[in-house]
């Protein structure tokens, strides 16, 4: 086969392919986090599908830092069973998932975090839906235990690796853009002080899951907004990683208040469209030593192959083309190298909100309309 079913391994995580699902919002949790049968089922078919690796739904690690309903969380040990049944499913299929740790900071509200939103800086930007208190050192230090007690329960859980969330505006990427950090003390002003706070947290999680188990990032190349996170800060940001050993990263951009340059981007409908994340992660792919997943509109089984083979990337990420086709993998590699279904409609988040869990709504009114 091509590159894109070679196997591959990242810090002894064996996968047996080049694609990645992207993490995204599910819905499919109970209001405290806790996962549901509905959310096993569902990883257990995207295993099926024959996905390299399964990075999961985006993971609160303190209550305050939750976003959106049915959101996974990793604050407690109470989780142990439902999050094993998890993995298991994964594992059955013969699966590797990923777990993503994330806190929201300001982008989330106080109905949902239950207090007044955290950030590094008590400053109204357009992604805050309100006006967040800035952290206290205390409060930081805190934070980073919580990220900290989440990744040694998900490796306990039996989830394969660990990813950071550092990009689309959530609190390790509102440190390292200068739009929404505007500290006067260690954590603030040149890249190398907006960098603390995401190496305090890896230093941590790294102590609490050890050298030989999986730790990666997804990380903004840029937040496409003015006054935000640029190229080379990011390129900054990534070689320091790769030196301090992160073992791959994931490369995004954008933030909900990007507007067309967002991360998650409509009306993708041709190839020149896709891969829209690629040059910025072909230059971070150029000052780091570790593997570089790339997401953004990849729909295209010859554009995947082509940023592998012809530029040097080591992994694709999808989210949307998997929550239409759970089996695009295996379709793929079957030989049906047809583009992804997925129009980048947008449509399948609007039922996680109303009806708890995401699915294409375009699939399911053509299936209405077949029976």
């Amino acid at each position: 086969m091509a590159k894109l079913f070679e196997p591959a391994s990242i810090n002894g995580m064996n996968l047996k392919n080049r694609l990645v699902r992207s993490a995204t919002w599910e819905g499919m949790c109970e209001a405290d986090g806790r996962p549901t049968d509905k959310l096993v089922n569902y990883y257990r078919g995207l295993s099926k599908g024959r996905v390299g690796l399964i990075i999961s739904g985006y993971t609160f690690v303190r209550p305050d830092g939750k976003q959106l309903p049915g959101k996974m969380g990793s604050h407690t040990d109470k989780f142990a069973p439902e999050m094993r049944a998890l993995t298991r499913a994964v594992h059955d299929q013969g699966g590797k998932i990923c777990i993503q740790l994330v806190h929201c900071g300001g982008q989330t509200d106080s109905v949902t975090a239950g207090r007044q939103p955290l950030a590094p800086s008590s400053v109204q930007v357009e992604q805050f839906p309100e006006l967040p208190a800035e952290l206290t050192k205390d409060e930081i230090r805190d934070i980073v235990e919580a990220f900290k007690e989440g990744a040694r329960r998900a490796k306990e859980w039996g989830f394969d690796a660990v990813q950071l969330h550092g990009a689309h505006g959530y609190l390790i990427n509102q440190f390292l853009s200068p739009l929404t950090n505007r500290r006067t003390d260690e954590y603030g002003g040149s890249i190398e002080n907006r960098c603390r706070f995401l190496f305090e947290v890896y230093d941590n999680v790294r102590e609490a899951v050890g050298k030989s188990y999986p730790v990666v990032i997804k990380l903004n190349a840029a937040d496409n907004l003015a006054g935000g996170l640029v190229i080379d800060d990011a390129i900054y940001t990534s070689k320091k990683l790769s030196e301090a050993g992160i073992d791959a990263i994931e490369v995004s951009a954008g933030t909900p208040a990007s507007g067309e340059q967002s991360p998650a981007r409509v009306k993708i409908d041709s190839p020149e469209k896709e891969a829209y994340n690629l040059g910025p992660a072909r230059r971070i792919k150029e000052v780091v030593n570790c593997p570089v997943m790339v997401v953004g509109g990849f729909r295209s089984y010859d554009v995947a192959e082509k940023t592998l083979g012809d530029y040097g990337l080591d992994y694709i990420s999808m989210a949307r083309p998997f929550i239409r086709e759970p089996e695009l993998a295996r379709r793929w590699e079957q030989g049906d190298t047809s583009p992804a279904r997925c129009i980048s409609c947008n449509g399948c988040f609007k039922p996680g909100l109303k009806e708890g869990g995401i699915y294409c709504v375009v699939e399911a009114r053509e299936m209405g309309k077949k029976s």
